[in-house]
C-alpha cells in the first residue's frame, strides 16, 4: 500500500473547548462568560454536557473521571494557575516548581508552552543504537544502561531537548490570527528557532504552517540515506493546531520510497505541487481514505532545500479550511515556501545538534567497550560476554554472537552468545557454559571471517549462502543478518554477527554498519589484548614450573649437604687463604669448597648464630653447581674472588672499618657474582638480541648474577640468610645486589675518579652511608680483577684462560652476527695479548691497586705485583715487536 498520503485519525479520546464540562447557571444565558473567584475568566460554551449537568443537579459533588478533568485544564492554564495560587500551600507549590524543573530538563516544554501534563510524563528508557541511528541523527534517551542491569559510566543528560528556563510562552491561535502577515511570519520563525529537538520542532513546523495556510492535516517528511538509497520518513504527520508532540514519540514512522507518489515526487523533482482535487491525480491512494475515513480534498506539497538547494526534505498540508476557497491558493504556496525557507536553517541545525550529541555517545560507547577490555582481561568469555551484552543493546537486535576463528583461520573453534558463554563450534561444551550457540549460520559468518568483507543482508531468504535448516530446528526466524569481521594487525580473528534489527526499521542501515565496523574493531583488540593476557598467564605458569624443576636439579641434595656438613674442615691458614698469593690450583674442587666454609667459619658467621651450618654446607655445593664450565668464568674465579675479599677483611683498616653483615654480604656477593655466566659480556648480549638482554637494559650479566642468586637462596634448604632479622635480612639482601652490579666496568668507571679523590684527601668520614657504599663497590672490583696482582706464574695462566674465553666470544661473533671481532675478541691478533695487558693495567688496575695501598700497607703487595706483572708484559711486547 503506497503510504505516500496516508492519514492517520487518531482513536484516542478528542476534546475541544465546546465539549469541556461546564457548571449550569439558571441565572445566566445558555452561552455566557462567568469569573471564578481568582478573577479568571473562563468561557462556558452553550453545548453543555448533559452528563455534567445531572452530576450538579441536587447540589451534589460533581464525580468526573480523571481524564475529563485532566484535559479540561489542559485547555484551561490560567484557571489552573489561578486555582493553585489560591488553593496550594506553600510546600505543594515549591514540590510543583521542582518537579516542573525535572521535566523541563528532561522532556522539554509541550508545544503549547504549557508544563507538561501526566500524559507526557514517560518512563526513562534504555538507550538503543536505533533510536538515535535510524535518522541519522536521533534523539537520545537519558542513561545507557546493559541488558542485565550492570551499571555503566555512560549516563549524561541529555540536552537536545532542553531549553531556557525561563521563556517566553507561545501565543495562542487567536492571538497569531490578529496579526498581520509579515508580524506572523516573523512570530512563528522565532517559535521554532531555539527547538533542537528533531520531533519537537517538526510538530512546531506543521502547527504553525497549519495556522499560515489554514491547512487541516499537516506531515513533514525527512529525506534519509543517501545515493540510490534515499527514501523519504515521517514521524510527525497529520498534525493540527491542537495536537500534542508527546503523541509522536512512540509512533512507528512512515517510510516513503524516492520518487513514489506525490511526496515522492516532489522530493525527487523538487516542484511544488498544488493538487486541488486529490482524486483526480494518479500519484494519490485512495486506499487509505477507505482504511481511515478520513476525506482528502486538496493537497500541496512545497519540497524543502538546504543552502545548496538540496532536498532534505517536503512538508505536505491537506484540505484547506476556509469557506471562500476549498483549495490551496498561489498565495499559500508563497507563505509556505517562504516559511519553509526558515525551517530549512531549524532543521539543519537541530540535525547538526543531534549528530554531535550522537557523536559524543558513540565515543561514550566505545569508551565503555575500552573499560570493558582493560576490566574484564581474567578470562575471554567473561570479556566477550560482556562485550555482547553492550552489542545488544547498543545495535537493538534480537540476537548477536561472536565467532573465533582457530589457528589455522580455516574454521571456527569458539562461538560466544548472550545466552551462554562459550561453547565450541561443534556444540560442544566450553568451560562452564550450559547452553549451545543457537545460530552460527555458518555459510554467512565463514564467508566473512575469510574474507574480511562486511555483509549486510536485509532478506537473509534471498542470499544462497543462508542456511534456513537451523531456523527450522530452533523455531527462530531470522530475518536480517549484520556480519562484521574482527581483526586485529592486518590478521581475521573471526567474525561478530547481529541477527534481526528489532526496533523501527526491519534491517539494519547504513548507520549501523559504519558504527559495527569501529566497534568490530574495538571488539578485535579487546578479543586479541584477552588472549595475549591469556598466553601471559599460561607462561608464568610454564615459567613457574620451569623454575621449580631446575630449582630442584640445580640445587645440592640434602644428602650432599649432609656429608660435607659431617667432614672436618681445616683453619684458612692450612689453605694460605689469608695469602695474597694464594693459588687455588693447589686445591682440588672438593677442597675449594671445604676452604670456602673454612672462610665463613673463621669469620664466625656460623658460631654467632647468623646461619644454620648445614644451609651453608648445601648452599656452596649449589652454588659451585650453578656456575658453567667455561673456560674463565667459572666456580674457582668466584672462589679466587672470595679469598682476595677475605684476605682484605684481614687488614686491620678494613676489618675494623666494616661490619658483619657488610662482611657476609660482600662475602657471599664474591661467590655469586659471576652465577651461571655464559662466557660471553654484556655486550654480546645486545649485538644478538638474547633473552637476558630483553630482561635486563643495563649490566644485564650483572643482573642475572643477583636474579641466580636470588633464586638459589629462595630454594628449599639454601636460605643461608634465614635466621637474620627482617631488618637485617632487608639490609643484606640489598647490599648484596649493590655488591654483584658493581662488578660491571661500566659502573666502575663511573665512580672511580670519587673514590680515587676520596682516598687520596684522607679525611673522608667512612661512617656515611654513601662513602661505604662506594667503598664497598671498589672493594668488589679490586677482587675481581685480583688475579692481575698475582704472582707473574698464575697472572700469566689466568691471562691465558681469559683471552681464551673472549677468542671463543670471537668466534661467535663472526658466526651469529658475521662480524670482525674487536681485537681483545679476535683470535688473529693474539700477537697483540701483551699490549692490550699494559694497556688494561694502565688504564683500570694502576689506580685502583694504588689506592687500596694507600688505605692499608698490608695490601701494598698487590700493587707491586701489579707493577712487576706490568713490565713482564712490557719485555714480552718488546720480544714481539723484534720478531716482528
Amino acid at each position: 500500500m503506497n503510504n505516500t498520503n496516508r492519514h492517520i485519525i487518531t482513536k484516542e479520546r478528542s476534546f475541544s473547548a465546546s465539549s469541556v464540562p461546564h457548571r449550569a447557571d439558571d441565572n445566566h444565558d445558555n452561552n455566557h462568560d462567568r469569573q471564578d473567584r481568582g478573577g479568571t475568566r473562563v468561557h462556558i460554551d452553550s453545548s453543555t454536557d448533559e452528563k455534567f449537568t445531572d452530576k450538579l443537579s441536587n447540589h451534589r459533588v460533581p464525580e468526573f473521571e480523571g481524564d475529563e478533568v485532566e484535559v479540561w485544564l489542559d485547555y484551561h492554564p490560567d484557571f489552573l494557575q489561578s486555582y493553585l495560587n489560591r488553593k496550594s500551600s506553600k510546600i505543594i507549590l515549591e514540590d510543583l516548581i521542582k518537579q516542573n524543573h525535572i521535566l523541563s530538563d528532561s522532556l522539554g516544554d509541550t508545544p503549547d508552552g504549557s508544563p507538561c501534563g501526566s500524559s507526557c510524563s514517560t518512563p526513562i528508557q534504555r538507550f538503543y543504537h536505533y533510536d538515535s541511528e535510524r535518522k541519522s541523527t536521533g534523539t537520545l534517551n537519558k542513561i545507557v544502561t546493559t541488558v542485565d542491569g550492570q551499571p555503566s559510566f555512560i549516563n549524561y543528560r541529555d540536552r537536545s531537548r532542553t531549553m531556557p528556563t525561563l521563556r517566553p510562552p507561545r501565543k495562542t491561535r487567536k492571538e497569531l490570527m490578529l496579526l498581520n502577515e509579515k508580524e506572523l511570519l516573523l512570530e512563528l520563525v522565532k517559535d521554532i528557532a531555539n527547538d533542537l529537538d528533531v520531533t519537537s520542532l517538526c510538530h512546531k513546523i506543521l502547527q504553525n504552517v497549519s495556522i499560515l495556510v489554514n491547512a487541516d492535516r499537516c506531515s513533514l517528511f525527512l529525506v534519509r540515506g543517501r545515493g540510490i538509497d534515499r527514501y523519504l520518513e515521517a514521524k510527525v504527520f497529520d498534525v493540527n493546531c491542537d495536537s500534542r508532540v508527546d503523541i509522536f514519540e512512540k509512533r512507528t514512522p512512515i517510510r516513503v520510497p524516492w520518487g513514489s507518489g506525490i511526496v515522492g515526487y516532489t522530493a525527487k523533482t523538487g516542484e511544488i505541487l498544488n493538487i486541488p482535487d486529490a482524486y483526480k491525480d494518479p500519484r494519490f491512494n485512495k486506499g487509505i481514505d477507505v482504511e481511515t475515513g478520513y476525506r482528502t480534498r486538496s493537497i500541496l506539497c512545497v519540497p524543502i532545500a538546504n543552502n545548496y538547494n538540496e532536498i532534505i526534505g517536503v512538508a505536505q498540508v491537506i484540505n484547506k479550511m476556509t469557506n471562500r476557497e476549498d483549495h490551496f491558493t498561489k498565495r499559500d504556496e508563497q507563505i509556505f515556501s517562504t516559511y519553509l525557507t526558515f525551517c530549512a536553517i531549524g532543521i539543519q541545525n537541530a540535525e547538526l545538534f543531534e549528530k554531535n550529541a550522537m557523536e559524543m555517545r558513540r565515543n561514550q560507547v566505545l569508551l565503555e567497550l575500552a573499560r570493558i577490555i582493560f576490566e574484564e582481561q581474567s578470562t575471554l568469555p567473561n570479556m566477550v560476554h560482556q562485550i555482547l551484552i553492550q552489542t545488544k543493546s547498543l545495535f537493538s537486535c534480537e540476537y548477536c554472537s561472536v565467532l573465533m576463528l582457530n589457528s589455522s583461520g580455516k574454521d571456527f573453534s569458539q562461538t560466544f552468545d548472550t545466552e551462554s558463554t562459550a561453547v565450541a563450534a561443534n556444540g560442544d561444551k566450553a568451560g562452564d557454559s550450559s547452553s549451545t550457540i543457537r545460530h552460527l549460520n555458518y555459510g554467512i559468518t565463514h564467508y566473512v571471517a575469510s574474507t574480511g568483507e562486511m555483509l549486510n543482508i536485509r532478506d537473509v531468504s534471498t542470499d544462497e549462502r543462508f542456511d534456513p535448516s537451523e531456523d527450522i530446528a530452533t523455531g527462530f526466524k531470522t530475518k536480517t543478518i549484520l556480519c562484521a569481521p574482527i581483526r586485529t594487525n592486518q590478521r581475521l580473528l573471526g567474525a561478530m554477527q547481529l541477527i534481526n534489527k528489532s526496533n523501527g526499521s526491519n534491517y539494519f542501515e547504513i548507520e549501523d554498519e559504519n558504527l559495527f565496523e569501529a566497534f568490530a574493531i574495538y571488539v578485535g583488540i579487546a578479543i586479541y589484548n584477552s588472549k595475549m593476557y591469556d598466553d601471559v598467564c599460561k607462561a608464568m605458569a610454564k615459567q613457574a614450573v620451569a623454575l621449580e624443576v631446575l630449582s630442584y636439579h640445580a640445587t645440592a641434595s640434602t644428602n650432599e649437604a649432609i656429608a660435607l656438613a659431617t667432614e672436618p674442615i681445616p683453619p684458612p691458614v692450612n689453605y694460605q687463604l689469608r695469602e695474597l698469593s694464594f693459588d687455588d690450583m693447589t686445591l682440588s674442587d672438593y677442597e675449594t669448597v671445604k676452604a670456602t666454609l673454612s672462610m665463613f667459619r673463621d669469620l664466625q658467621f656460623t658460631t654467632k648464630g647468623a646461619m644454620d651450618y648445614q644451609t651453608l654446607c648445601r648452599w656452596t655445593l649449589s652454588i659451585k653447581k650453578n656456575y658453567r664450565n667455561v673456560a674463565y668464568h667459572n666456580w674457582r674465579h668466584a672462589f679466587n674472588v672470595a679469598q682476595t675479599m677475605y684476605r682484605i677483611f684481614q687488614a686491620k683498616e678494613f676489618g675494623g672499618l666494616l661490619n658483619d653483615l657488610e662482611k657476609l654480604s660482600l662475602l657471599v656477593a664474591c661467590l655469586c657474582h659471576d652465577l651461571d655466566h655464559r662466557g660471553t659480556n654484556n655486550a654480546f648480549q645486545l649485538k644478538t638480541q638474547s633473552a637476558l638482554a630483553h630482561l635486563y637494559s643495563t649490566s644485564t650479566m650483572e643482573h642475572h648474577h643477583f636474579d641466580h642468586c636470588i633464586m638459589i637462596l629462595n630454594s628449599e634448604g639454601n636460605n643461608i640468610f634465614a635466621q637474620l632479622t627482617p631488618s637485617q635480612y632487608s639490609s643484606v639482601i640489598k647490599m648484596l645486589e649493590h655488591a654483584i652490579l658493581a662488578t660491571d666496568l661500566a659502573l666502575h668507571f663511573r665512580h672511580r675518579k670519587e673514590f680515587i679523590g676520596k682516598i687520596a684527601s684522607r679525611s673522608t668520614d667512612w661512617s656515611d652511608p654513601n662513602n661505604r657504599m662506594l667503598l664497598r663497590a671498589m672493594m668488589m672490583t679490586a677482587c675481581d680483577l685480583a688475579a692481575i696482582t698475582k704472582p707473574w706464574e698464575v697472572e700469566q695462566r689466568v691471562a691465558e684462560l681469559v683471552t681464551n674465553e673472549y677468542f671463543e666470544q670471537g668466534d661467535l661473533e663472526r658466526e651469529q652476527l658475521n662480524v670482525t671481532p674487536s681485537d681483545l675478541m679476535n683470535r688473529d691478533r693474539k700477537d697483540r695479548l701483551p699490549q692490550m695487558q699494559v694497556d688494561f693495567i694502565d688504564s683500570i688496575c694502576d689506580e685502583l691497586y694504588k689506592a687500596f695501598a694507600d688505605i692499608s700497607p698490608s695490601l701494598r703487595p698487590m700493587y707491586d705485583r701489579l707493577m712487576d706483572n706490568r713490565r713482564e708484559w712490557t719485555n714480552l711486547m718488546s720480544l714481539s715487536d723484534k720478531d716482528n
